[in-house]
Order: structure tokens, then sequence, then C-alpha cells
């Protein structure tokens, strides 16, 4: 800087010249000031301007009326920070109203597909319907056969004629599957020796079957014959039940005759 104080001669007074020097610094700081704070105003002004441009990009907003008065350099601006923000401006996003989900309709039901029960070839099972073969303890070891079908054995030890008949409703329950019915009882009721009584129980047990089942053949297998001499591997020690041969023998004397009705 230029010293801007002419020279003094030793004469003059040193307090004026002391003043002048004093004065002269005191507006070099406060050119320098001045700039400075120019310099803070211009770069708030370019920051201002940026961050407007921002704002109109962004966030269209409405145009406000200008004033007719002119704008000058020094006129302020103020801005107003938006509540929970740090800096001076805050982009708003614009609330938008959730649109309804569509409703839709819940989703038809599978198809129900009906499948027929019914058996075409029922026809057929009239020739192949089992057989069923009743009776006390000696019909425990017979297996009986049928060309067609199947023979079940119901075995009832110490059961009498009327024991017998009592259990006919329940082997019978399905009577369209039986054909054929084999009938083995009275050894427990010839001990009594009352003959009318038996054939009363007989009939009513006769009786029972065609109620229940009225398509059934009916085959009434009589009391096997005593113990007799020459006959021993017919039956067992007790003289009374069939051996295992005396078993296969009345087997196949079932067979025969249910495969001949």
């Amino acid at each position: 800087m230029a010293n801007l104080c002419p020279p003094l001669s030793a004469g003059e007074d040193t307090f004026e010249l002391h003043s002048l020097q004093k004065q002269i610094q005191e507006l070099l700081v406060r050119q320098t000031e001045l700039r400075e704070r120019r310099a803070a105003l211009e770069s708030s002004r370019v920051s201002i301007q940026r961050d407007t441009n921002t704002l109109t990009t962004s966030t269209p907003c409405a145009s406000l009326p200008r004033s007719r008065a002119p704008w000058t350099r020094s006129s302020q601006m103020s801005f107003t920070p938006a509540p929970g923000h740090h800096g001076p401006w805050v982009q708003q996003q614009r609330k938008t109203r959730a649109r309804p989900r569509p409703r839709t309709s819940p989703p038809p039901p599978p198809p129900v597909f009906e499948i027929s029960t019914r058996n075409r070839f029922a026809p057929l099972r009239e020739t192949e319907r089992d057989a069923v073969i009743v009776g006390d303890s000696i019909v425990r070891y017979v297996r009986a056969t049928l060309a067609k079908g199947k023979v079940h054995t119901h075995c009832f030890p110490g059961a009498r004629v009327l024991d017998v008949s009592a259990q006919i409703p329940a082997i019978l329950k399905d009577g369209e599957s039986v054909g054929a019915i084999v009938l083995h009882a009275g050894v427990n009721d010839t001990r009594l020796r009352q003959t009318e009584v038996l054939k009363r129980d007989f009939s009513s047990l006769i009786e029972t079957v065609r109620s229940t089942s009225p398509a059934t053949r009916i085959i009434v297998s009589g009391p096997l014959p005593t113990y007799r001499r020459g006959h021993e591997r017919l039956f067992r020690a007790d003289g009374l039940h069939p051996s295992r041969v005396g078993a296969e023998l009345l087997s196949d004397n079932i067979s025969r005759t249910l495969r001949s009705i």
C-alpha cells in the first residue's frame, strides 16, 4: 500500500502526524472488512440462486407476484427453515392417496367329479357268490372250496342248534354275497335225546336263515355217525371230533355238494 501521507518537517506538530496515521490504518482495516463482507454476500447470493433453481426443478410451486419496486443489491431475502431440517430448504414430497385395491371375488371351488361306484360286472357275481359253513366244533378244521368264490367257516364250540340260529343275522348281514350256507349242528343236542325238540329247533334255524337272506341256498349237514370199529383214523381219541383225515373227508363231501347246486 502506497504511503498517502506527505513527508513532514521536524518542526510540525507530531500529534497531527500520529492522528493521520491512525485514521489511515482504520480506513485500511475498514476496506478489508468491506471486501470480505462483499465476497461473503456474493457467495451467499450464488448459493441462494442455486437452491432456488433446485427447488424450482424438483418441486412445482405457484408463481409469486413480482413487486413493482426495483430490486437493489442492498435488499435482503429471508428464508424460514422447515421444521426438522438443518438446512434453509427442505424438499416437500407430495402425499399421494393410496389407491384402493380392487376387490376380487374368491376363486371358484374346484369341480367335483362324481365317480360311479356301481359295478357294471354285478350280473357276473351271480356265478361267483361265496358260501359259508356254520356249525359247532365239528367244523373247526373243515376247509371246503368252490370253483368260483370263497367258502368261509364259522365255528362255535359247544353250540346247540338254537345257538347257531342266534348267530345267523350277524353272519348273513350281507346276504347278497352269500350264495349258499351249510348248517352243521345237532351233535350237542342229541345227547339230550329229545328228538321232537331237536326237530323244532332245526325248523327255527332254517326259518331264521330264510328270513335273513331269502336268496341263499340252505344245506343241512347232519350230525356225524358215532365212533365205530374200523374207522379209528377218521376220529380223534375222544371218538367225537373228526381227525385230520376225517376233516378232509368232510370238506370234500361239502365241496362236492356246493359245486353241484
